[in-house]
């Protein structure tokens, strides 16, 4: 199925996941899925590739600046129930965004499920940029990967649940 992928930088400091995933379930919008990866990682990525196609947008120096500077965001995309009310809930909150559709796949959480979809697209001849996803066990639920900066803290904060 297609739909909407919303991606934006966040500050990387302490409560800003909370406030805009706050902002999301306050307002009647569930997340369906999410990546988060630090922005200078993107920056690196973005950088080897324009090399690669000799279409550098800016000097390795900017580059180098770039991602320096980006260790302070992270890159998130998201994936919403209602993307449009996301969209316009985030501009009224003064975010900076993009929206790109993007391929969406229900996948049986079995052994092989992955592999005979990755392996289609790859028949196919079409290239995965990137790929992520949540996976819910035999009640409904879902699994969600933190990676905190303290993890026994974390760990502590959550060991009764939540």
């Amino acid at each position: 199925m297609i739909r909407i992928e919303i991606s934006l930088f966040l500050k990387n400091v302490p409560g800003e996941l909370g406030r805009l995933t706050g902002l999301m379930g306050s307002n009647g919008i569930n997340i369906d899925a999410i990546t988060i990866q630090d922005a200078s990682a993107y920056v690196r990525n973005l950088f080897e590739a324009r090399g690669k196609s000799l279409k550098r947008l800016a000097s390795s120096a900017s580059y180098s600046s770039m991602r320096r500077d980006s260790a302070d965001f992270a890159l998130i995309r998201l994936v919403v129930d209602k993307a449009q009310t996301a969209m316009d809930l985030l501009k009224a909150n003064d975010y900076l965004f993009d929206s790109n559709e993007v391929v969406t796949i229900d996948v049986t959480n079995k052994p092989g499920e992955f592999a005979k979809i990755t392996k289609k697209f790859g028949e196919e001849q079409i290239n995965i940029n990137y790929v992520y996803g949540s996976v819910s066990d035999s009640d409904g639920r879902c699994l969600f990967v933190f990676c905190p900066e303290d993890v026994a803290s974390a760990a502590a904060i959550f060991k009764d649940g939540y």
